[in-house]
């Protein structure tokens, strides 16, 4: 009550434009409850609901819609400022149903991935150039749309296929950040000749990046399978799609 009514005197000395309610979506019934009794001290404008990174915690959003009348405005899917989106009921409920949402997919492929640096990258696949350094870069932009979980949850049916592959995605959350580490670790001359790494620069290798010769070699066995896939869907040759899987290490 008495941080309720502090608040309530900051609003009054300020007199916001938004004032905008943030309730955890983890906590279930009580961010309802919570959300209710500050709207009622605070006459909020919206509300902001954090941690919606399951389909479960949709019932949430929903709740606290229903029970304060606020509008939500925003929902945050992960931790990083990036993970920060804008509400849209439609696009939300598509994602809840397993439908997907590949508008917002695009979206923040866009504000990840330069037009130019999209032309750039697709030019150096086609012709082969393709290398580690442009996989690394490759894996940064990656990391700027949020979490792999939640990218993941944009496409249609990705429930039904997160729940066949099992705790798969913590795993390639896990071979991303070492895949950095070990790249990382190499020369640039590595990084753009790959072939040159024999025997004892994996190991020189595997020791920087405090991993072992054999993460190194499964990293360099899945880059160059990426690199003939690239080269092979450049040429038009789909029929080797299902080699993203091995890709992505599912």
């Amino acid at each position: 009550d008495e941080l309720a009514d502090a608040l309530a005197a900051l609003a009054d000395a300020v007199d916001p434009t938004e004032l905008l309610i943030v309730v955890d979506a983890m906590t279930g019934q009580e961010a309802v409850t919570l959300a209710k009794e500050f709207h009622d001290v605070l006459e909020g404008s919206g509300i902001v609901v954090t941690k919606v990174d399951s389909d479960t915690r949709g019932g949430a959003v929903l709740s606290v819609r229903e029970v304060t009348g606020l509008p939500v405005k925003f929902i945050t899917t992960g931790e990083r400022l990036e993970a920060l989106e804008e509400f849209h009921p439609d696009r939300f409920a598509s994602r809840v149903l397993g439908m997907g949402d590949v508008v917002t997919l695009v979206e923040k492929a866009k504000q990840a991935i330069g037009d130019r640096d999209a032309k750039e990258v697709a030019r150096r696949m086609r012709t082969g150039q393709f290398d580690l350094e442009d996989f690394l870069s490759q894996m940064e932009q990656l990391k700027k749309m949020g979490p792999l979980s939640g990218i993941f949850d944009m496409l249609p049916g990705a429930g039904a296929i997160k729940a066949q592959m099992g705790g798969g995605f913590d795993m390639n959350e896990k071979f991303i950040r070492q895949s950095e580490a070990i790249i990382r670790s190499m020369t640039v001359e590595e990084r753009r000749h790959p072939e040159i790494i024999n025997g004892s620069r994996r190991r020189r290798v595997a020791r920087g990046s405090g991993t072992h010769p054999s993460d190194v070699n499964r990293l360099l066995n899945q880059f160059a399978e990426a690199r003939k896939l690239m080269k092979a869907m450049a040429g038009g040759g789909g029929k080797n799609a299902g080699g993203i899987r091995r890709m992505l290490g599912l």
